[in-house]
């Protein structure tokens, strides 16, 4: 039998080394890892980044737009809130004047109305006032009357006799000298 000796490829068990710790294909290993590193970093920076940047250039440029119309619409949001807030001012304002005159018209014609009642009520007062005076000089005469034809009637009834209203005028007349 032959026997075989290890070379620098295989390992003590009879397995060959895995190639990237065998020292005999060191350097050649390192050339293609050069060769296959510039390769890679020349398509690289040809082809793939250059895309990836446009891509990044891009998605900066849209946030950008997005920002500034952000910006824009929210000027316009603040500048209409100014003016529906101003709007509201004045319309509070003109309906303040509007309740204040509405308030004093109101309260000029019931004043006016307040007046025209009592002065009416004054008028009424005085017509009443006028009739019960005469009212009371006319009760006050028929009580002279009434007294007499009273005192006419209970002198008849005692004495018999019914005095003339003129005597009984004179016995019912306060005496002067008294």
């Amino acid at each position: 039998m032959a026997s075989k000796t290890t070379t620098g490829t295989e390992a003590a068990g009879g397995k060959p080394d895995f190639p990237p710790f065998n020292t005999d294909t060191f350097a050649p290993q390192l050339v293609w890892l050069a060769i296959t590193f510039g390769l890679l970093y020349f398509v690289l920076s040809r082809a793939i980044l250059p895309r990836i940047g446009n891509v990044i250039d891009e998605r900066a440029n849209r946030i950008k737009r997005d920002l500034d119309a952000a910006e824009r619409l929210k000027a316009e949001t603040d500048k209409a809130l100014a003016a529906y807030e101003q709007a509201l001012g004045e319309a509070k304002g003109k309906a303040s004047d509007i309740a204040r005159d509405t308030r004093a018209k109101l309260t000029a014609e019931v004043d006016r109305e307040k007046a025209s009642i009592e002065a009416e009520m004054t008028a009424r007062a005085a017509e009443a006032e006028t009739r019960i005076g005469a009212m009371k000089t006319k009760a006050l005469a028929a009580v002279d009357d009434i007294a007499v034809g009273t005192a006419a009637a209970i002198v008849g009834r005692l004495v018999g006799d019914e005095p003339g209203p003129a005597e009984i005028a004179r016995a019912l007349a306060p005496t002067a000298g008294e």
